[in-house]
């Protein structure tokens, strides 16, 4: 076998390990993911392309980008499964259009009172009763699964950047912080234990001391207002 063989083979190898040495990676966003979507996902399909995303990136890691090996599968890992998601239009268009019609009525409130936008003050601008409010975000909350990521269909077909790459845009990244830091405290605690701390919505509620499916409403609330901040970015 001549020095070329023994490299590539080498090569192989390290690439093997690396996949298996990460494969639990895989299942935990997964899992993290499918606890925002309707039953009808399968946490099989999720993994599936989860793993997808994890060839891709041991194949295309190097470490001049700047980021941990973990980091940058984490974002490809997510990504797989977000364009397979999308792939199998999941979610209905007329929840998007609901989530859509959310981010409207936030932005319009909070463009009228210079600040935030409190649930009741978003129900009457939508016509709507506190309960039906409620409501209506847990309707939408299977949509919201992360951060910007209910861009419509054509949208996508538009935009030579996807989700994976916005996240890695440091002009994106900076506008996000800035404006999750405008979130009420509650919102902003939230956001900071499911994303940072990856704790599920069970968790979330023991230490907000609410209902785990208020802590949906509340994700989902948190994602409208960062949406209706950021609608130049979608």
């Amino acid at each position: 076998m001549n020095a070329a063989s023994v490299y590539a083979s080498q090569q192989k190898l390290q690439q093997n390990e690396k996949i298996a040495e990460h494969l639990p990676l895989v299942k935990r966003i997964a899992l993290h993911l499918l606890a925002r979507l309707p039953s009808t996902v399968e946490l099989d399909d999720l993994q599936q392309s989860g793993l997808l995303g994890l060839l891709s990136a041991v194949r295309s890691y190097s470490p001049d980008q700047g980021a941990s090996f973990e980091t940058y599968a984490g974002i490809r890992i997510k990504g797989a499964m977000l364009d397979e998601l999308r792939k199998l239009s999941w979610a209905p268009r007329s929840i998007n259009e609901k989530a859509r019609r959310l981010a409207t009525a936030v932005r319009e409130v909070e463009a009228r009172n210079a600040g935030q936008a409190s649930d009741q003050e978003i129900a009457d601008e939508l016509g709507l009763s506190i309960g039906d409010y409620h409501s209506l975000l847990s309707e939408t909350a299977s949509c919201q699964l992360v951060l910007l990521e209910d861009t419509s269909d054509e949208e996508l077909t538009a935009s030579d950047e996807g989700p994976e790459a916005m996240m890695q845009d440091d002009r994106f990244k900076a506008a996000l912080t800035a404006t999750i830091d405008t979130l009420p405290e509650k919102e902003k605690l939230m956001m900071a234990l499911y994303y940072q701390e990856d704790l599920n919505l069970k968790e979330i509620g023991q230490i907000l001391e609410v209902s785990e499916s208020r802590v949906s409403q509340i994700h989902s609330q948190a994602l409208t207002r960062i949406r209706a901040k950021m609608v130049d970015w979608t």
